[in-house]
C-alpha cells in the first residue's frame, strides 16, 4: 500500500508544522504561518495558501478578507521533514497584514529592530471587520 503524503510530515505537538510562503520569481521570503493536515490538504488541493490560524483556532484562507490570495506554484519538504517550503503567486503585491509587501520588515541594526520596508496600504482600508 502506497504511503500517504501527509503521514511523512513530522507534525509538531499541537499536530502542525511550519510553513513558508516565498514569492515566485524574486524568491522573497513573504511570511511564515503554520498548517495543520487538513490545511496542508487543501492548500494542494484548491492551490492556494490555506493556513492554520492558532489565534482564531481555525482554517485561514490567505486572502480570504484581504484579497491578497496567495497562488501556490510547488511545494516542498525539508529533510527533516518538518518544514514546507511553498512557492506563491502573492496577488496584489502584499502578504503581511501590516500592509507591507512581506512580513520580515524589520532588520537588527545597532542592537534596535528598524521598520525597512514601507507600508503599501494602510491595514484599515484593507480589512473592513
Amino acid at each position: 500500500m502506497k504511503k500517504n503524503w501527509l503521514d511523512e510530515i513530522k507534525w509538531d505537538k499541537d499536530g502542525l508544522v511550519p510553513a513558508i510562503a516565498q514569492e515566485t520569481g524574486s524568491g522573497k521570503m513573504l511570511m511564515m504561518a503554520w498548517m495543520n493536515r487538513e490545511a496542508l490538504e487543501l492548500t494542494v488541493k484548491e492551490n492556494r495558501a490555506i493556513y492554520w490560524s492558532r489565534s482564531r483556532n481555525k482554517l485561514w484562507r490567505k486572502g480570504e478578507e484581504s484579497g491578497h490570495v496567495q497562488n501556490l506554484k510547488s511545494i516542498k519538504l525539508d529533510c527533516d521533514n518538518d518544514v514546507i517550503l511553498m512557492e506563491v503567486e502573492q496577488l496584489g503585491g502584499i502578504a503581511c497584514h501590516t500592509g507591507r509587501h512581506n512580513c520580515f520588515f524589520k532588520e537588527l541594526k545597532d542592537g534596535q529592530w528598524l521598520e525597512v520596508d514601507p507600508v503599501l496600504k494602510d491595514p484599515s482600508s484593507i480589512y473592513s471587520k
